[in-house]
């Protein structure tokens, strides 16, 4: 039996998010700043970070009223990012995303619900085989009401005892830097990847059994 435990933790780490190769073209660590954007894609902006980016992307991106998810990383110090610097785990920047939507649609309270429906936060600096500081989970506020929204929902699930604890971070949102072309629609466009298919589709499928009522 602890054999078999072995071999599954082993097949688990050889197929976590940051054992992709980054090997492609590096167009990241441009910063992103505010909730403006060239071309928009909804009326509002919210910014998370639950694990591996691919995975809660292809969360949001099922959510009716969200129009686009991006993947990057935001609430490090360092003055630039990418997947390979941020996979170190020394820049204290975090696997996150910028998250596109109709508020007319779906409320900042509803995408709260998604968050925390779709990860587990009551592990510090982990999701799943994911283990850093660059997977912890964290909600980036970029107003007093957004704030909030946030600390109210965690104490709401705290007294109904819906987690034991919850390690989630709350704090201001100071920028965000867009992850490398490869890394976005990553679930939607490597189907077949070890690691989608082992972690990724699993906990993207327990959350839309959950709630099929917030779905396109």
């Amino acid at each position: 039996m602890k054999a078999f435990v072995y071999i599954l933790v082993s097949c688990m780490t050889f197929f976590a998010c940051a054992h992709s190769t980054d090997t492609q073209t590096q167009t990241s660590g441009i910063k992103q700043s505010g909730t403006s954007s060239a071309k928009p894609k909804g009326n509002a902006v919210a910014y998370f970070a639950s694990g591996c980016f691919w995975c809660v992307e292809a969360v949001f991106e099922s959510v009716k009223g969200v129009s686009e998810v991006e993947s990057g990383f935001a609430g490090g110090s360092e003055e630039t990012a990418t997947y390979r610097q941020v996979s170190s785990g020394t820049t204290q920047h975090a696997e996150s995303v910028k998250i596109y939507y109709d508020s007319t649609v779906v409320s900042y309270e509803t995408l709260l619900k998604v968050f925390f429906a779709s990860q587990d936060p009551t592990t510090p600096n982990r999701q799943g085989p994911d283990i850093g500081t660059q997977y912890r989970s964290v909600i980036f506020y970029t107003n007093a009401r957004e704030k909030k929204l946030a600390e109210d929902y965690i104490a709401q699930l705290l007294a109904e005892k819906q987690f034991p604890r919850i390690t989630t971070q709350v704090v201001p949102f100071s920028g965000f830097y867009l992850a490398e072309d490869y890394h976005q629609n990553y679930v939607k466009n490597h189907p077949n990847d070890g690691y989608v298919q082992s972690v990724s589709i699993p906990r993207i499928r327990e959350f839309q059994d959950k709630h099929p009522e917030l779905l396109k």
